[in-house]
């Protein structure tokens, strides 16, 4: 099953500035990430402007249907941080409850989680 990982493009970390960077912090770590992603069958990407999270920058959404869905965010937009990203989200993808034992997360993303969403009830 697919796993999203949906990116914020517009964070802005600390210390960004229009004049010296033409991108957004989160332009560069979604475009590492979507490098990270490219060819994957298990996980797709997605940009979206802004998940609200201004306070810890470089946020990213891990989503999949009928599954535990993660907000993970306080990212440096790099290479390191972007294949960790991704190497979870395969993780995520294989699991059928989107639950990831922590021995197996990427040394990366630990510290980084910010919210768990439970799935969506299949009906009211």
């Amino acid at each position: 099953m697919t796993t999203w990982i949906t990116i914020c493009d517009t964070c802005k970390r600390d210390g960004w500035d229009a004049e010296t960077q033409p991108l957004t912090d989160g332009e560069s770590f979604a475009t590492l990430i979507e490098t990270a992603a490219a060819g994957s069958e298990a996980v797709k990407t997605r940009r979206v402007s802004c998940l609200m999270g201004c306070v810890r920058s470089c946020n990213v959404a891990i989503q999949g249907s009928a599954k535990l869905n993660y907000t993970l965010g306080d990212f440096t937009p790099d290479a390191e941080a972007a294949q960790a990203v991704v190497d979870y989200a395969t993780l995520h993808a294989e699991s059928e409850t989107g639950q990831v034992p922590y021995r197996q997360w990427p040394q990366a993303i630990k510290g980084h989680f910010v919210t768990r969403h439970p799935p969506l009830p299949d009906a009211e």
